[in-house]
């Protein structure tokens, strides 16, 4: 199941990317450590400042959470990110089920799941922020990471979606947001490696 989140997922024990997943690790945990050599020393002078990652493009965005904290979507570099826009009063509403098993499922291997409440389509999603929040706390128990109520088409389109959207920078998966539940994965590094339609199920096979 999940193949196109477990294939970003196992890209980390696969190459190395990024810190190590605990998950995957095998082995004596009591063996003795590997020595190292005192003449080639395998970590830079403690004056050296560590190499910074550059942020990825699709996470090179501020927004404020579900409860105004804002939050750096570069924050989750280094991660597999799963970004949704929702809806409370949809017919795919009942997708915020699958989607929290998801998180449950994989957060501890590096699964993040954004949603992104937006009233673009139908009028589906009328509430503030705080009643949102209630509503997915009350009805799903949504754990993963959610933002305040954006737009992700017309003139007032936030820039995260002009960028998930637009020819320009998203060439592979770019296109109008077509109605709510409209899922894009990113893998460790920041890159969009999927796009899945709103129909299509957080726990279908090909997700």
């Amino acid at each position: 199941k999940s193949p196109a989140i477990l294939t970003a997922l196992t890209l980390l024990a696969t190459f190395g990317c990024g810190e190590s997943n605990t998950s995957t690790q095998t082995g004596n945990a009591d063996a003795a450590p590997t020595p190292q050599l005192a003449d080639h020393p395998t970590h830079p002078p403690a004056d050296t400042p560590p190499a910074q990652t550059p942020t990825a493009p699709a996470l090179a965005f501020e927004l404020p959470a579900l409860d105004g904290t804002p939050t750096h979507l570069a924050d989750y570099q280094g991660q597999v990110v799963l970004i949704v826009n929702t809806a409370s009063q949809c017919g795919l509403t009942p997708q915020y089920e699958q989607l929290q098993s998801l998180h449950e499922q994989y957060a501890d291997a590096g699964l993040a799941i954004l949603g992104f409440p937006a009233n673009n389509f139908g009028s589906q999603e009328p509430g503030s922020d705080e009643e949102i929040a209630a509503f997915c706390e009350e009805n799903f128990g949504v754990g993963f990471d959610m933002f305040a109520k954006l737009s992700v088409k017309g003139e007032d389109q936030h820039p995260l979606y002009t960028y998930l959207t637009s020819e320009d920078t998203n060439p592979e998966h770019a296109g109008d947001i077509t109605w709510n539940f409209e899922k894009f994965l990113l893998d460790r590094e920041g890159n969009v490696v999927a796009r899945f339609a709103p129909r299509t199920r957080p726990d279908a096979p090909e997700v």
